[in-house]
C-alpha cells in the first residue's frame, strides 16, 4: 500500500502551499507589534485585531512536522483526528492523507477566519482529500464541543491561550493511548508554560515530551 502523500495531487498542493508560506516573514513583520508583547509576556495580544491582520499569514507546520503528523496518525491507526487551528489547511492535508490511508477516517478541524476557512476547503479539494475532512467555521470552543468519541489524535495549533481550554473539552473523549501534539512550544514559551506543565504532570493522565522539531512540538500520549 502506498502513502496518499505520494499522490500527485497531494504533492502538487503541498508544494504550492509550502512555497507560498515561505513569504510569511514579510506578512508577520506587519503583525509583529501585536505578537512581540505576547512573546515576551509584556501583555496579552488582542486576539480580534490580530486575527484580522493574520488573514494572509500561513504559519504552517514544517514539512518535517507534517511528515511526523502523518506517521504518528498511521502508527496509531487514527480514524478520528481533531485539529485546532486549520489556517490554510497545510497540516490538515498531512492528517487527512493519514485518515484516508487508515481506512475512511476523518479530520475535524476548526478555523475562526472565514477567508482561511474557504481557502482551506479549496486546498483540500485540490489535494483530493475533502471527503476526509470536516473543517468547522467559528470559535473552536463551540465548534469542537460536538465532536464524538473516541478521538484518536489531536493537533493544537491555534491561539496559544486556548490550548488548555480546548484540551479540557476533548479530554473526556480521548481513547486510551490517543496522541496530542501541540505546536510553537518554543516560540510562545511563556504563554504555553501552563500547557506544558499540565501535560508533563503524569497526575493529569498524560506522558509527554517536547520534541526539538521546528518551533517545538509537544507530543503527549493519553494513558486513560
Amino acid at each position: 500500500m502506498t502513502s496518499s502523500l505520494h499522490a500527485p495531487e497531494v504533492i502538487r498542493t503541498l508544494d504550492r502551499l509550502h512555497r507560498a508560506a515561505r513569504t510569511d516573514m514579510f506578512r508577520i513583520a506587519l503583525v509583529a507589534p501585536f505578537v512581540v508583547p505576547d512573546f515576551f509576556g509584556f501583555r496579552k495580544v488582542d486576539d480580534a485585531r490580530l486575527s484580522k491582520r493574520m488573514r494572509s499569514v500561513y504559519v504552517p507546520v514544517s514539512r518535517s512536522q507534517g511528515q511526523l503528523l502523518y506517521l504518528v496518525a498511521r502508527s496509531i491507526d487514527a480514524r478520528r483526528i481533531v485539529e485546532f487551528g486549520t489556517s490554510f489547511g497545510i497540516s490538515t492535508i498531512y492528517l487527512a492523507a493519514a485518515a484516508r490511508d487508515n481506512g475512511d477516517g476523518l479530520v475535524i478541524g476548526s478555523e475562526n477566519e472565514p477567508s482561511k476557512h474557504a481557502a482551506a476547503n479549496e486546498n483540500l479539494r485540490e489535494a483530493g482529500l475533502a471527503a476526509h475532512v470536516d473543517v468547522r467555521l467559528g470559535d473552536a470552543l463551540q465548534t469542537l464541543t460536538t465532536v464524538e468519541a473516541p478521538i484518536d489524535m489531536v493537533l493544537l495549533d491555534g491561539w496559544k491561550d486556548l490550548y488548555l481550554p480546548i484540551l479540557e473539552i476533548l479530554k473526556p473523549k480521548l481513547r486510551p493511548r490517543a496522541v496530542v501534539l501541540a505546536d510553537n512550544i518554543y516560540t510562545f514559551k511563556k504563554a504555553l508554560r501552563p500547557y506544558v506543565e499540565y501535560m508533563q504532570n503524569t497526575d493529569n493522565g498524560f506522558v509527554s515530551s517536547t520534541l526539538d522539531i521546528a518551533d517545538g512540538f509537544e507530543l503527549s500520549v493519553f494513558m486513560g
